[in-house]
């Protein structure tokens, strides 16, 4: 029997709902990491299908623009691997920069929708 994808969900803001029951009835296998640097040693690990990050815009950053930086470059040398970024619409702006510079696959708004994500998610899950 083979086993479940992963999905990492880096959680940093704790600004939306608990989504582990969503990703868990999709049929993933959740690993959960707190800040970037754990999670950048987990995906070294365990290599995730799918990693669910939120994003928070830091404009004292001398040299990057947010929290996710590190974890996206890392993730870009993943094969296959899915990113999907949590964001505040009022940072869309410094969330398009970062998108100049790595590839996200989807970028969805808070408050989320619980819906938009499973047909998201579930639609990876079945081409994956």
């Amino acid at each position: 029997m083979p086993q479940a994808p992963v999905l990492l969900n880096l959680i940093e803001l704790l600004g939306y709902p608990n989504l582990r029951p969503v990703y868990e009835r999709l049929g993933y296998r959740v690993l959960t990491e707190f800040s970037v640097r754990k999670a950048i040693g987990l995906m070294r690990k365990e290599k995730p299908m799918v990693i669910v990050a939120d994003f928070y815009f830091q404009p004292d950053f001398r040299d990057r623009v947010s929290n996710l930086e590190s974890l996206l470059a890392a993730a870009q040398t993943l094969r296959d691997v899915r990113v999907v970024v949590l964001y505040e619409a009022r940072h869309e702006h410094a969330l398009e920069r970062v998108r100049q510079r790595f590839r996200i696959d989807a970028a969805l708004t808070l408050p989320l929708r619980e819906g938009e994500l499973e047909a998201l998610l579930g639609g990876w899950r079945s081409t994956g």
